[in-house]
C-alpha cells in the first residue's frame, strides 16, 4: 500500500518531472549536434571544373568547401588541353552537400597506343575494317606488280615500314602497299613493231 502511495507522492512526481526534463533535453542537444555536424539542409552548388587543371580545380572545389578526386583518365580529347579536367560527377550546377567528394577524370597527354595487328595477305577491304575498327586509319594504296589483286603485302607510317606487333597512336593513318594482279614473273608479250621506211625499197620498174 506504501508503494502505491509512494507512486502518487509529490516527491516522485517531481523525480518523473525532472527525468523527463532531462530526456527532452538530451534529445535536443543530439538533434542539434546533428544538425550542425550534417549541416542539416544546407547544401552548396558544385562549380564547373571541367578544362581545368587538376591544381585549380582542387582549389575551386576547396573554395566551395568541396572536395576533388581522380578517378582515372579518359579518353583523349585533342579539343581539351593535356591533363585537364574532362569529366565530372556530380555534374556542374548540383546541389550536394559540404565535403562532399567531386570525382573527375583527366586527359590524358595524348591518344592511347593501338597494337598493329597482322594485315600481310588480308584483302584490302578486311584490312580497312580491322584497322578501323581498332581506331587507326587508313591512308593511301600503293599497289605494285604481284598476282594477288588488292591483297595487302605491306604497311607503311610515315614512308617506314611497320609489322604487326608495333604501337601506334590512336588515329593513326597508315598507307597499305597492295597487289595490282600483275603476274611479275610473266614476260611481257605486248611488242611494238616499228617499220622503218628506208628498209622498204620499191622494185625497179614498178613505178
Amino acid at each position: 500500500m506504501s508503494f502505491f502511495k509512494f507512486l502518487f507522492s509529490k516527491t516522485f512526481l517531481i523525480q518523473i518531472g525532472l527525468a523527463i526534463v532531462v530526456l527532452v533535453l538530451i534529445v535536443f542537444g543530439v538533434l542539434k549536434w546533428l544538425d550542425i555536424t550534417t549541416n542539416h539542409d544546407e547544401f552548396v552548388t558544385v562549380p564547373d571544373l571541367s578544362k581545368m587543371s587538376l591544381r585549380m580545380a582542387k582549389e575551386t572545389a576547396e573554395g566551395e568547401l568541396l572536395r576533388v578526386e581522380v578517378t582515372d583518365s579518359a579518353e583523349y580529347d585533342p579539343d581539351i588541353p593535356r591533363f585537364a579536367i574532362i569529366k565530372q560527377e556530380p555534374k556542374a550546377g548540383s546541389k550536394v552537400k559540404e565535403n562532399r567528394k567531386i570525382y573527375v577524370r583527366i586527359n590524358p597527354s595524348g591518344y592511347r597506343k593501338i597494337t598493329v595487328p597482322q594485315l600481310n595477305q588480308l584483302t584490302k577491304r578486311n584490312a580497312q575494317a580491322i584497322l578501323e575498327a581498332i581506331g587507326l586509319k587508313v591512308g593511301e594504296i600503293e599497289y605494285v606488280d604481284d598476282i594477288g589483286k588488292d591483297m595487302v603485302l605491306g604497311a607503311l607510317y610515315k614512308g617506314d615500314t611497320i609489322y604487326a606487333g608495333d604501337k601506334l597512336p590512336k588515329t593513326t593513318t597508315i598507307d597499305l602497299i597492295c597487289g595490282n594482279g600483275v603476274n611479275p614473273d610473266m614476260p611481257n608479250f605486248q611488242t611494238e613493231t616499228v617499220i622503218d621506211s628506208t628498209l622498204i625499197q620499191t622494185p625497179e620498174g614498178d613505178e
